[in-house]
């Protein structure tokens, strides 16, 4: 009992099938269903300059939209769009109500589709309940059976071509067979295959009113002039059957002939004659089937319409309530989607393809070339947006001397992007105060001129700092007594380190100094000088070339160290 009375409050499920309707509405309807879905279907196998013209390539991280490819730095122009699809659909739903659920949303669409699949095999109305009712037997199992077949075909169909907006279609048929598609793929294929057959085939007039959120929020956008599909009560009741040639007024009767067509042609199931309700899609079923009865009644059309609360109590006719629909709502959100849009289609028109990012190298913030130039190293991320190749030359400036050392021409490949490590070098006898020095790296395509769709790519200016060492001291590590001035001439600042040699020996009074050994077999013409750069985390060094003249005046006496 107590289990009786928790589910209580919830009403039985009871299966609506619904009756097939004829009309404007239903007309405009078929053609909402055909449009979408060859937009849906079509849109991934055609091509653009030789690849997949609508492609969210998440492997690659880059996005095509026909002539446009989308980066992640770009993320503001999706944003912008999901905006402007949220604003179009705040719009809509202030001037005509809930028009995208009734003609373009996929709940819809696919209902549609499928209810006639269920039409062609079972029948109409009637006969769909009449074997709904029947026992099973051979003729309902291999009617249902053949249904639920070109459901399951329609749904995985469908899921193929969703996978195929994220992959390139063209492959994925080989990929299914071969079993190649990775684990995301088959997760959503299988996923949104199921969850499109489960829909209409075990809730499809549960989802409107218990799963869709905009059949909740619909009271915040709507107001008593945005049009909605609504029973004109006034007219309509007392609602009664009658004959043909029976005359309502002297009966006492409205309009209405309480025939019931309006609930049995409904999808959700509901009787608009009840007011309005959040289950109502405006599909507009209700409209077709009803100015049909007052055909056939010889009443005027009209009893269920499209129009607005204050159009209803007002009497207001059609020139009137149109005149009320530019009110300050939607004129404000008419203004947002003129300022959006022009600010997407200009940035899109305006935009330079080519995006250039440094990476300054970290782990040296300085070092000495082979030449005994300072140079600090980079990484250029070149990001090419554009549908054609481009040869960029790169230069720096900021510094005097300052030079890119190596090639400075790099061609990137049309919509792709290149990783180039580049390394600046500045003479060693700079007078640059000691720190870092801004500089701007500069990148200019040269065969920008060549592009012909799409704008064309304008030079990029990235700024970035160049470090000079705090120190140049030089000395010889593996010196002598013979190269020791030498060396000492070639100091260009500061004064060398303490020179040690690299022995001791015992030498009678009066007596030369003996020439030290070079150790590891070095030999006098092999001397290194070290530039020591005192930095807190690094010693910097490179070899450069020794003197190529012994000075003619004899070394200098050094004396040997203690030993301890």
């Amino acid at each position: 009992m107590q289990g009786r009375g928790l589910f209580s409050s919830y009403s039985a499920r009871v299966k609506i099938q619904p009756r097939s309707v004829r009309g404007r509405y239903d007309n405009l309807r078929i053609a909402a269903v055909i449009i979408t879905q060859l937009v849906f279907y079509g849109l991934p196998w055609l091509q653009w300059n030789g690849r997949q013209a609508v492609l969210f390539d998440l492997d690659a991280r880059k996005f095509h939209l026909f002539g446009a490819v989308l980066w992640p730095q770009d993320f503001v122009y999706l944003a912008g769009l999901l905006v402007f699809c949220a604003l179009t659909l705040f719009f809509v739903t202030a001037v005509a109500g809930r028009v995208w659920c009734g003609y373009s949303c996929p709940q819809t669409v696919y209902t549609e589709i499928f209810m006639w699949i269920e039409a062609k095999l079972e029948g109409d109305r009637a006969k769909r309940r009449k074997l709904d009712a029947a026992p099973m037997s051979w003729y309902k199992f291999r009617v249902r059976g053949t249904k639920h077949l070109l459901w399951v075909l329609l749904s995985l169909f469908t899921g193929f071509t969703l996978i195929g907006y994220f992959a390139p279609i063209r492959d994925l048929p080989a990929q299914i067979i071969g079993m190649e598609l990775g684990p995301w793929q088959w997760f959503w294929f299988l996923f949104y295959a199921f969850a499109l057959w489960a829909t209409p085939a075990s809730c499809a007039s549960r989802s409107v009113p218990y799963m869709c959120p905009y059949a909740r929020f619909q009271g915040a956008m709507f107001d008593k002039d945005t049009m909605i599909i609504t029973y004109d009560q006034e007219r309509g009741d007392p609602r009664g059957s009658r004959s043909k040639k029976a005359d309502p007024s002297a009966l006492g009767l409205g309009s209405c002939i309480d025939c019931g067509l309006c609930v049995e042609v409904c999808p959700t199931g509901i009787d608009i004659r009840d007011g309005l309700q959040y289950q109502c899609i405006s599909c507009a079923a209700c409209v077709d089937v009803c100015n049909d009865v007052m055909d056939k009644m010889s009443y005027p059309r009209g009893l269920i319409r499209y129009t607005t609360e204050n159009a209803l109590a007002n009497h207001l006719d059609t020139k009137a309530t149109a005149k009320r629909v530019l009110r300050p709502r939607v004129l404000a959100y008419a203004a947002l989607l003129l300022a959006l849009a022009g600010f997407l289609v200009g940035s899109l028109a305006t935009r330079n393809p080519l995006r250039v990012d440094v990476i300054r190298d970290r782990a040296s913030l300085a070092r000495f070339a082979d030449n005994g130039d300072i140079e600090n190293t980079y990484t250029l991320q070149l990001m090419n947006a554009s549908e054609r190749p481009l040869v960029l030359e790169l230069s720096a400036s900021g510094l005097p001397g300052l030079r890119i050392a190596g090639q400075n021409r790099i061609e990137v490949p049309a919509a792709s992007n290149r990783l180039v490590p580049i390394a600046l070098q500045l003479p060693a006898d700079t007078d640059q105060r000691p720190g870092s020095h801004p500089i701007k790296i500069e990148v200019t395509p040269v065969n920008s001129q060549d592009q012909t769709d799409g704008p064309s790519a304008s030079a990029r200016h990235e700024d970035s700092i160049f470090m000079v060492p705090a120190d140049l001291r030089l000395t010889w590590i593996h010196g002598c007594p013979l190269h020791r001035e030498s060396c000492r001439n070639n100091i260009p600042s500061g004064r060398p380190l303490p020179y040690r040699p690299p022995f001791t020996s015992s030498r009678a009074p009066g007596a030369a100094p003996p020439i030290p050994s070079h150790g590891r077999g070095r030999s006098p013409d092999s001397c290194t000088r070290v530039r020591i750069v005192p930095c807190p985390t690094s010693i910097i060094m490179s070899r450069t070339e020794q003197p190529t003249t012994v000075p003619s005046q004899p070394a200098r006496p050094v004396r040997p160290s203690r030993s301890r």
